[in-house]
């Protein structure tokens, strides 16, 4: 009878464990793939068919859901998916989805002098967010680029 109640409070705790785990990861959020080699799967499981490899670490996602140590992420093509947790991070990239290159300017503002020009596809990390413009680090350059030249994040979104 003993031995059956503290397997109840030992399942009990873990259960709780469990849960605060998949509370501490809000949905929707943006991150990024944290490995060079990423399966995104039909469901939370192993088990589930593979849809997509992807070979970009730091590539943004927008993670949707979660179950258990599962997320389920869109990518900037619209592609939805489950990964395993573990192959993502919290650090925050864009990736440019603009057709031509895209102007990173010295400050957030249209008359800013241009620094560079951002390919489509290039990945950099997030530094910060006006309304309009996100302030951007990659290989070097550090500035700003317009929110409609790039993906993941959100429309309204703003931090410093």
């Amino acid at each position: 009878m003993r031995l059956r109640a503290f397997g109840q409070v030992l399942f009990g705790i873990a259960a709780l464990f469990a849960t605060a785990a998949v509370a501490e990861d809000p949905t929707p959020h943006f991150g990024s793939l944290d490995n060079p080699k990423v399966y995104l799967r039909e469901g939370p499981s192993y088990s589930h068919r593979i849809l997509w490899v992807y070979r970009r670490k730091g590539l943004p996602v927008k993670v949707v859901a979660g179950y258990d140590v599962w997320r389920r992420i869109e990518d900037s093509q619209g592609t939805v998916g489950w990964i395993h947790s573990s192959m993502l991070s919290d650090a925050r990239t864009i990736v440019v989805t603009s057709a031509k290159p895209a102007p990173v300017r010295e400050d957030d503002g249209p008359s800013s002098k241009i620094l560079a020009l951002a390919q489509p596809g290039v990945i950099a990390k997030l530094e910060a967010c006006s309304p309009a413009e996100c302030e951007i680090a990659t290989d070097g350059i550090d500035g700003w680029i317009e929110k409609k030249n790039i993906w993941g994040v959100s429309t309204g979104e703003s931090f410093r």
